[in-house]
C-alpha cells in the first residue's frame, strides 16, 4: 500500500455529474499534490451523474457507492475511508482555487491549536462576485455561521466529535461541526486569498431552507441544543444580538410607519405623483448562511416575530 497522503479531499455528489469535472479539475491544478480525492455518490440517478461516476472509477479515483442518505453521511461515509491527517470537503458543484492547499496545509502543520482553516470566496454560476462574509470571531459565530463548508480540518477532530452530526439532517450541518471543533478549544485561521468558488444555482438546499422559517429554527435550536454548555456560557451574546435586531425592525417599522404618513398627505393634495417615501432602504442581506441574522426579538408593545416566535417554541418543545 502506498504511504498515506497528507490530505484527502470528499466529495458528496448526488445528482451534479454535470458539475463534478470542474471540482475534479479544480483539484489537478493543485500545486500542493500529496493527496486523494474520494467521491460519494449518494445514490445519483441521473444520466449524467451516472456517466461521470463510471468515469472516475475507470480513471482509479475512489468512488464510494452509496444508497441516498444525504450530504451529512455521505461525507462521514467519505472521511471515514480517508487516510489523510486533513480533511477538505468539496462539494461537486464548487470549485477552489489552484493554491488552496499549499497555503492551507502548513498553517495546519505548523500550530497545533489550530482546527480550521478556510479562504475568502467568490459566487458564480447564476451570481458572480465575492461572497462578503464577517471575519471569524467567538463567541459571535454561534449566532451566525461565518464559515462555509470548504475549510481544512485534522482528521483526528473529526474523530473526537464523533463526525457530522446526523441530527442536522435539514441544513447547516457545517455551522453545527465548526462550532464542536471550537468546543474543543481548536482556533480558526482564515487566509487572506480567494481560494474557493461557490456556484449559485436556481435551486439549493440552503436556499429552500432559509425561505421555510419553521426549518430554519428547527436548524438553529438543533445547534443549540447539540452544544447547551457553550451556548449557555455565552447566552449574553446571543441575547445582546436578539435585542440589537429588535432594534434594527423597530426602526424599520418607524421608516415605514413616516412613509405611510407622507403618502397618505401627498394622496390628499394630489402631489402623490411628484414626491417619493424618504424611508431609507434596508441593508443588503448578507449572502447564504448570514441571511439568518434577521430575526428580532419581542420588546414593549411589539409582537414577536413569526421567525423568532418559532425558534423560541423550537427550543421550549423539541420535536426530534
Amino acid at each position: 500500500m502506498t504511504a498515506a497522503p497528507t490530505v484527502s479531499v470528499v466529495i458528496p455528489c448526488h445528482n451534479d455529474g454535470r458539475f463534478l469535472r470542474d471540482a475534479l479539475d479544480s483539484l489537478q491544478a493543485q500545486t500542493f499534490r500529496d493527496f486523494e480525492t474520494i467521491v460519494v455518490d449518494d445514490g445519483s440517478t441521473d444520466p449524467d451523474s451516472l456517466q461521470a461516476l463510471r468515469e472516475l472509477e475507470h480513471e482509479c479515483t475512489q468512488v464510494i457507492r452509496s444508497a441516498q442518505h444525504g450530504v451529512v453521511q455521505a461525507r462521514n461515509t467519505a472521511i471515514a475511508a480517508a487516510r489523510g491527517r486533513y480533511i477538505l470537503p468539496l462539494d461537486a458543484d464548487d470549485r477552489i482555487g489552484s493554491r488552496y492547499l499549499e497555503l492551507a496545509v502548513p498553517v495546519l502543520e505548523h500550530d497545533p491549536r489550530i482546527g480550521i482553516v478556510y479562504c475568502k470566496a467568490e459566487f458564480f454560476g447564476e451570481k458572480s462576485g465575492p461572497w462578503e462574509l464577517p471575519p471569524y470571531r467567538f463567541p459571535e459565530i454561534l449566532i451566525g455561521n461565518v464559515i462555509f463548508n470548504c475549510a481544512l480540518f485534522r482528521r483526528e477532530d473529526w474523530q473526537r466529535v464523533g463526525g457530522f452530526n446526523p441530527n442536522m439532517h435539514e441544513g447547516w450541518e457545517d455551522f453545527d461541526f465548526w462550532v464542536s471543533l471550537i468546543e474543543l478549544g481548536r482556533d480558526v485561521r482564515q487566509l487572506p486569498d480567494t481560494l474557493f468558488y461557490y456556484r449559485i444555482k436556481p435551486a439549493s438546499r440552503n436556499a429552500a431552507m432559509l425561505e421555510d422559517s419553521s426549518r430554519f429554527a428547527r436548524a438553529y435550536a438543533r445547534i443549540y441544543r447539540n452544544h447547551p454548555a457553550l451556548y449557555h456560557q455565552h447566552i449574553d451574546v446571543v441575547f445582546a444580538e436578539m435585542v440589537r435586531l429588535w432594534g434594527v425592525i423597530a426602526d424599520r417599522n418607524r421608516q415605514l410607519q413616516e412613509a405611510e404618513v407622507k403618502i397618505e398627505s401627498l394622496s390628499t393634495t394630489g402631489k402623490l405623483q411628484d414626491a417619493a417615501p424618504t424611508m431609507e432602504p434596508p441593508a443588503p442581506a448578507a449572502a447564504k448562511q448570514q441571511a439568518h441574522h434577521h430575526s428580532t426579538p419581542a420588546g414593549p408593545g411589539t409582537e414577536l416575530p413569526p421567525l423568532l416566535a418559532r425558534l423560541w417554541r423550537a427550543l421550549r418543545h423539541p420535536t426530534d
